[in-house]
């Protein structure tokens, strides 16, 4: 693989951006995958950079922090760069301004990015009192993540806050730990020595010296008996911090062995930013067998287990510090425990393991683009992939012994008359309820209803259908609506999914599962027309899915739905192969066991009746679909005038039996 990184920050200024990105080239290297690095130009890195190719920017320093560096390179020259590497996946480190044009270039060259969020420039920019910058920071933040093909999270405060901005394609991906350098038996006599009186016990910071790390709150600390306060790192803040907390020990910037020997040399370690995205100096604490006060908000929060392996005091509050600095100062034995309970945390936290997910997380988003690529209308909420089975994915004969179907014609199965008598289809909730019914063992007979009727809507789901559901006490619902909402002149796709929403609650709180099916449109250049209305309501299905607790098949994550192949002549309607496809996926989601297996055997016996319906001339189609529809339209009536449900009670399915099954 051929990976790009864009880096806000490069050797030679050290910090965490940097930190990581060396890690991920290390790994890279060693996995045999070729790199670039393109960062702000600073003077020659001063460590290797493990084989990577770089490409240095012309930078300016920034007024207030001058080892900090800020490229400013046009799109179009990161274009050119990146052409002539040809990357499979563009990695952006901590994205800002070098990582928004990169976001932009990998657009232009449809390749797959993925943003790495590691610096809250949003809590910086109030921190550092600039008037407005803050929202301006964070409509760029919310803008450039968006953009991206996926955005890793370093923690559960970091997604929230992205997820708050409305950024979509969150998977969370943490920072290893080297805990081999960073190891209890680097703790130093002489070192502590040389930075504490005899007795004293030492608390410590490590990190950068700058208005958001809230070093100064460290003044809470002053005058607790037999306690000695170190300062690691550097920064601009460095000398007021001095006047502030006279009796601390500075120790300037450690790094490499050096840092290690401090760490370990510590008794405890004090972190009080509420802006970390993740906080690596936490995990190298732990790794070092050094408890760990933090405060309670961001990154911290997912690594430090109170009254395990350290503390996390109220956020704000001072006094809560000082006690639980107190607590650990004045009680050697729970330092110790604390301690183990550290180190034992952190063994599996390491950057080989990190590396791997890294990898994992770049090959989803290279599988990601291609659907991107295959969608017609971009979402605001885009698919976050293919169907994923249900549960944690062992194995399991589905639950439901009821199940019932809600829907239009789709889901009645129009145009699927596939080994039927005239007049009647099966459809693609027939062939789900077959696969479930078979997927069971024991005698218990299963159920199925099918509601649905063509040309029905949303307001016909939720007063007839629905109601009718619920007097049949299934234990599944499906429910594939709205395409005959999105068509109207003047749908609204986000007021049409609220009130669908309305009976997804409903079936929710009856107790009821639901599957939600997004609804779709064949990969035809008419139906542009429709596609930001059918996008929207997509997006918003997938929102809806997730607060209720329902199962979603979203079919923009399986583009093939669109494909010519699947649509009956009508154009608007699944012939059988389209039917039988939509079912398999369903099955996925629903946890049938070898749903994909089965699929594809269903397909290669079908293969000789699925040849493409032969498209019929426009004029032909008109005069025996089209106008058809749009006189009845005309005349105030509807194709299902008249029709009821084909299933308006249970029928029953006998399950496989399950002697059978093993014999299988």
């Amino acid at each position: 693989m051929r990976v790009a990184l864009l880096a806000e920050s490069l050797l030679p200024h050290m910090n965490g951006v940097t930190g990581s990105v060396l890690q991920v080239l290390r790994h890279l290297e060693r996995e045999g995958h070729d790199a670039l690095v393109i960062a702000p130009g600073a003077g020659e890195p001063d460590a290797p950079l493990h084989g990577a190719r770089t490409a240095l920017l012309r930078s300016v320093p920034l007024p207030s922090y001058p080892e900090v560096r800020v490229a400013f390179a046009r799109s179009a020259r990161l274009t050119r760069l990146l052409r002539a590497f040809s990357p499979d996946v563009v990695h952006l480190a901590s994205p800002f301004v070098l990582g928004g044009q990169g976001v932009v270039a990998a657009d232009v060259l449809r390749v797959p990015s993925v943003a790495v969020y590691q610096t809250d420039v949003i809590a910086y920019a109030e921190k550092y009192g600039v008037p407005g910058m803050a929202p301006l920071a964070a409509r760029h933040v919310a803008k450039l993540h968006r953009r991206a093909t996926l955005t890793l999270a370093p923690s559960s405060a970091a997604a929230a806050q992205l997820e708050g901005l409305g950024v979509d394609r969150l998977r969370t991906w943490g920072r290893g730990v080297d805990a081999e350098r960073f190891h209890p038996s680097r703790r130093s006599e002489a070192w502590r020595r040389a930075h504490g009186a005899p007795g004293e016990v030492l608390v410590g910071y490590v990190g950068r010296l700058a208005p958001e790390k809230q070093v100064e709150d460290l003044a809470a600390l002053a005058g607790i008996e037999g306690v000695r306060l170190v300062v690691i790192g550097d920064g601009p803040a460095r000398s007021r911090l001095e006047t502030l907390l006279p009796g601390a020990v500075f120790t300037g910037f450690l790094g490499g062995d050096a840092l290690a020997t401090a760490l370990a040399s510590l008794d405890v370690f004090v972190h009080p930013g509420e802006s970390e995205t993740f906080c690596q100096t936490v995990q190298e604490a732990h790794a070092s067998g050094v408890p760990v006060v933090a405060t309670g908000r961001g990154g911290p929060v997912d690594l430090v287990r109170s009254s395990i392996d350290g503390w996390l005091y109220r956020p704000g509050d001072l006094a809560d510090l000082r006690a639980r600095v107190g607590d650990l100062a004045g009680d050697a034995a729970k330092r110790r425990s604390f301690g183990l309970a550290a180190r034992d945390a952190v063994r599996e936290r390491t950057w080989e393991a990190l590396g791997r997910q890294l990898l994992g997380h770049y090959e989803d988003a290279r599988m990601l683009r291609r659907l991107d690529e295959a969608t017609i209308v971009r979402a605001a909420t885009r698919t976050s992939g293919p169907p994923a089975p249900r549960g944690d994915g062992a194995p399991a004969a589905p639950r439901w012994a009821r199940y019932v179907a809600l829907g239009d014609s789709i889901t009645e199965g129009l145009c699927d008359g596939s080994r039927m008598p005239e007049g009647e289809y099966r459809g693609w909730a027939d062939r789900l309820a077959l696969l479930l019914a078979h997927a069971r063992t024991g005698s218990t007979r299963f159920r199925y209803a099918n509601l649905a009727v063509r040309s029905r809507r949303i307001q016909d789901v939720l007063q007839e259908q629905i109601p009718a559901a619920l007097a049949l006490r299934p234990q599944l619902v499906s429910v594939l609506v709205g395409a005959n909402d999105l068509v109207r002149v003047g749908a609204d796709p986000v007021a049409l999914a609220a009130e669908l929403e309305r009976g997804i609650r409903t079936l929710r709180v009856a107790g009821c599962d639901v599957l939600l099916v997004t609804p779709f449109l064949p990969h035809r250049a008419t139906a542009r027309v429709l596609a930001g209305r059918f996008a929207r309501f997509a997006s918003e299905l997938r929102r809806i899915a997730r607060d209720t607790g329902s199962l979603l098949l979203d079919v923009d994550a399986v583009p093939e739905m669109g494909g010519l192949g699947m649509w009956a002549e009508d154009r608007v309607h699944l012939q059988a192969v389209g039917h039988r496809f939509l079912a398999y996926r369903a099955a996925e989601v629903l946890g049938v066991p070898d749903a994909e297996a089965l699929g594809e055997l269903d397909a290669a016996l079908h293969a000789d009746e699925d040849a493409p319906v032969p498209s019929l001339p426009s004029r032909v189609w008109l005069r025996l679909h089209a106008i058809p529809w749009m006189l009845r339209r005309m005349a105030g009536r509807m194709a299902g005038d008249g029709v009821t449900a084909k299933h308006d009670g249970y029928v029953e399915l006998r399950p496989r039996s399950s002697s059978r099954r093993a014999e299988a």
